[in-house]
């Protein structure tokens, strides 16, 4: 019996399928799969018994597909579903590992810039001193900053590119503004990452994303943020060693061709919470979720 797909409701509707998601829920019921609804509001509340309360009992096993939930609240929702029967497909200790970069970032550390981290919370600013400290474990020379899962690329200047990770007042500078402007939604702690140059086809920087089930390659597509560039094909040979190694069941792969010629791993995610390029056919991600 093929697993059955947990996608978030409307919040104006909760009895429908969140409209960026129901094109996808549409092709699975078109296959004869099941579709559930959960709160994600609700979820990011606290409120888990609520979330999933239009969730059938005894359903089995099943994928989340949705917007990003956080590792803590990802656990809460799988407890709360394994007391009504439902299985999560991927457990909170795999979710975490493929969501957050201290989860997987040792396992790909040759595939991707070389990064350092630090603990934190909402809206605390780490000291200068600190950051510095951070910062030397480092190369000197341009960096960018994130937390474990999200950059803000579209305040490029002011809260993501830091010119010289060496220069101690512009690392505080960018980092206290990236804080500043994630706010509440502000995940584990602050990242520092070395830049490295990638090349950039139709002058817009183009990343490709894999999707890997079971550690096999198994879709091929544009990053959401960029442009449907074809013929980019990266090599996945590494990669899928480090896939494997990280023992995740459903994970996706941000690749970009650096300006030397050689694919770099940009991001790694959780597949269930990755999104899908507008280009491709929801069919194609479908027939792979149903296959799992």
């Amino acid at each position: 019996m093929p697993p059955s797909l947990l996608y978030c409701c409307d919040p104006l509707n909760p009895r429908r399928v969140d409209g960026h998601f129901s094109a996808e829920a549409q092709a699975v019921r078109a296959r004869d799969g099941v579709v559930a609804l959960i709160d994600h509001d609700a979820l990011l509340r606290g409120e888990v018994e609520r979330a999933v309360e239009r969730v059938p009992v005894e359903l089995g096993a099943v994928w989340y597909r949705g917007w990003m939930i956080p590792s803590e609240r990802y656990r809460a929702l799988a407890r709360v579903l394994d007391q009504r029967g439902v299985e999560l497909l991927v457990s909170p200790e795999r979710y975490r590992a493929a969501h957050e970069l201290p989860g997987w970032y040792p396992t790909f550390a040759d595939e991707t810039p070389a990064s350092v981290w630090s603990a934190g919370g909402v809206g605390q600013i780490p000291a200068a001193e600190a950051l510095a400290s951070l910062a030397a474990g480092l190369r000197p020379g341009p960096g960018i900053v994130k937390d474990y899962v999200k950059s803000r690329k579209h305040e490029w200047e002011e809260a993501c590119f830091i010119r010289d990770l060496s220069d101690t007042a512009a690392v505080a500078r960018v980092v206290g503004r990236f804080v500043e402007l994630q706010g509440e939604f502000l995940t584990g702690g602050i990242v520092l990452r070395e830049f490295e140059s990638f090349r950039t086809p139709q002058s817009v920087a183009a990343e490709v994303r894999v999707w890997w089930l079971d550690g096999q390659a198994r879709l091929l597509t544009p990053h959401p943020d960029s442009p449907h560039v074809r013929g980019l094909e990266p090599e996945l040979g590494c990669v899928e060693s480090a896939v494997q190694r990280l023992g995740c069941r459903f994970v996706t792969t941000d690749m970009a061709l650096r300006a030397d010629g050689v694919w770099r791993v940009v991001e790694v995610g959780d597949g269930q919470v990755s999104d899908l390029h507008v280009s491709i056919d929801p069919v194609d991600l479908v027939r792979l979720m149903l296959a799992g």
